[in-house]
């Protein structure tokens, strides 16, 4: 793979890194227009558009500093993965909808044994549940979830649903007559109804808590 980047754009991957890891937001193209010493953001915005194109970063149009390292891109640095805590997300009732923070957390230690986590081809994201619905799937009230972001769902997942009442965690539930609903895992609450404008953010793939922390050893 090393032959495959010239040294500039390996430089560019590198300067991704560490800007999410020391300031916890990506570079905007200002930043790594001056760190590459180079003058215009053409040359920068063809040095991203190559690493968009090897899989190694995701580009978020629209947003100034919208990059996101790719797992792949972790793997040329022979880095830990970082991923975004996008913050507190129901575990219960809708609650506001995700927001990114400013919080990057490196996925270290015994996460990184994790099947689930080895194989990712796409990124992920960390929340922290709040509430009790999801019990008897062992996710408990202040759990961290890792999170991938997908759009391939099967019934029986766990997953991050929005709409305009919020983020919720709930089991998807794919009914044989076509019926699909958001079931809750602690029979003191009910099944939510799938709408038009619900949206799947992702599919919960670890309770980090489980593991007590050692994703920081």
């Amino acid at each position: 793979m090393a032959k495959a980047l010239t040294p500039k754009q390996k430089r560019v991957l590198e300067i991704i890194y560490n800007t999410l890891e020391e300031n916890s937001y990506s570079p905007s193209l200002a930043d790594l227009r001056r760190a590459l010493n180079v003058s215009s953001n053409q040359s920068v915005l063809n040095f991203l558009k190559s690493l968009e194109q090897k899989k190694l970063i995701k580009r978020n149009e629209g947003e100034a500093r919208g990059i996101t390292i790719l797992p792949l891109g972790y793997k040329f640095l022979n880095k830990n993965p970082l991923a975004p805590f996008l913050g507190v997300s129901s575990a219960g009732p809708f609650v506001e909808s995700l927001e990114t923070l400013e919080n990057w957390i490196p996925l270290k230690g015994k996460v990184l044994e994790n099947e689930a986590v080895n194989q990712l081809k796409e990124d992920v994201f960390i929340i922290k549940v709040n509430g009790d619905s999801m019990i008897n799937a062992e996710i408990y009230d202040g759990d961290i979830l890792l999170v991938k972001k997908t759009n391939e769902f099967k019934s029986g997942d766990i997953v991050v649903a929005r709409s305009d009442d919020g983020t919720t965690i709930k089991r998807f539930v794919a009914e044989p007559d076509g019926r699909a609903y958001l079931k809750p895992e602690n029979p003191a609450y009910q099944n939510i109804p799938i709408f038009e404008e619900t949206i799947f953010d992702g599919k919960v793939i670890l309770n980090l808590s489980i593991i007590k922390n050692k994703y920081y050893e």
